[in-house]
């Protein structure tokens, strides 16, 4: 057996989604390799496509936005005959070669538009592979519907509706959750994760990260929070790749106790164990490491599009809730960290939400299907 993982760089979210399945994969002894499904049309595509996304997501957010709804609106645009189809497509032979070439028989696609590219090599070559689609967000996101492989692992089987309604067969669906890496699957108790980031146990913690990117209002709210309304309380925000939100905040904060300003950590699962509430954009991956963790959360809509969805979702089971400006969010993070007992009922709250460990799940899915066909 031997299984690619597709991704697409528009976000570390389904890079990181893959890398979880490759570890998993690569411990029972499976051959697996990660690629970027844009590297087949050209690298350079794929660089200008990254840092594309990259800058929406930090300084147009209203674009992405627009965007995404105008695809929800016209399906029609991801359809075999449409010239976006053929764009996203057009690294279908060189990716049917370089299957060939490294005899995969199993391909695993986290990002929608992987998925149409693998469903064109499938339909120009009728060559037999396994195919599997990972969602990465709560939602079916456009063009999702437009794509036909075997099996579509969602994250919750409360949304198989959204996913026929977009033309997907019931029989190909599987609520797996969606995959993280395995130290989230771990935890430390919360006064010893306090602890290795030098923060008194009992002193409320709040953790503020806005995706790999960093983007947001995260400096709005920092400056507002910063104004004596969080007072005895600790302060962690996490920049991402974004260096400049990272100096910015640097000097805004120099000096200020209580506060600590990191850039790109790996040091992610520690930190929610130690945190009391986390404020963050809806991304589906951040937002299912932090459910993994049993921890409350406030969401700053910041790009919209599919992380809307997230956000719905999980407000409903109770777990989060969100505000619109950077001061109302502010506010509504410090009156939660004022208030532990309400924050022990959002985090029991998360006894609503399945608790599929979702790596293992595809993992030996897909494992299990290679045996038996």
């Amino acid at each position: 057996m031997r299984v690619l993982i597709l991704s697409c760089n528009t976000g570390e979210g389904h890079n990181a989604c893959g890398k979880a399945l490759v570890e998993s994969f690569q411990q029972k002894d499976v051959v697996c390799r990660m690629s970027d499904a844009f590297s087949f049309i050209s690298p350079n595509i794929s660089r200008l496509i990254s840092s594309g996304f990259t800058l929406l997501y930090r300084h147009f957010p209203g674009m992405f936005r627009n965007g995404y709804q105008y695809t929800e609106n016209h399906p029609a645009i991801f359809e075999g005959n449409s010239k976006v189809y053929q764009l996203l497509t057009s690294g279908a032979e060189r990716l049917y070669d370089f299957i060939l070439q490294e005899n995969f028989d199993t391909v695993i696609c986290t990002h929608v538009f992987s998925a149409l590219m693998i469903t064109e090599v499938i339909r120009r070559h009728n060559r037999f592979l396994r195919t599997y689609f990972v969602a990465t967000d709560y939602t079916c996101s456009p063009s999702c519907g437009q794509s036909d492989l075997d099996i579509y692992f969602t994250p919750d089987i409360s949304l198989a509706g959204e996913f026929i309604r977009c033309g997907l067969q019931d029989k190909k669906l599987i609520p797996s959750g969606i995959p993280i890496r395995k130290e989230f699957y771990h935890s430390m108790d919360k006064p010893d994760a306090k602890r290795r980031f030098g923060i008194k146990p009992d002193t409320p913690h709040l953790l503020i990260m806005c995706g790999s990117m960093g983007c947001g209002p995260i400096k709005k709210i920092v400056r507002t929070i910063m104004k004596s309304m969080c007072k005895n309380y600790h302060m962690t925000v996490i920049c991402g790749t974004n260096r400049k939100l990272y100096n910015q905040l640097s000097r805004i904060c120099t000096g200020k106790s209580g506060i600590k300003i990191l850039g790109f950590t790996k040091d992610v699962a520690a930190l929610m164990d130690s945190a009391d509430l986390f404020l963050t954009k809806p991304g589906g991956i951040s937002v299912t490491e932090a459910a993994q963790k049993r921890l409350p959360m406030v969401f700053v809509d910041a790009v919209a599009g599919c992380e809307t969805y997230n956000m719905r979702y999980f407000t409903a089971k109770g777990v989060a809730l969100a505000a619109d400006t950077p001061k109302m969010l502010a506010c509504l993070s410090c009156a939660l960290l004022s208030r532990p007992e309400l924050l022990t009922d959002m985090a029991e709250n998360y006894q609503h939400i399945s608790e599929n460990k979702a790596v293992q799940v595809i993992t030996e899915y897909v494992m299990h299907s290679y045996v038996t066909q």
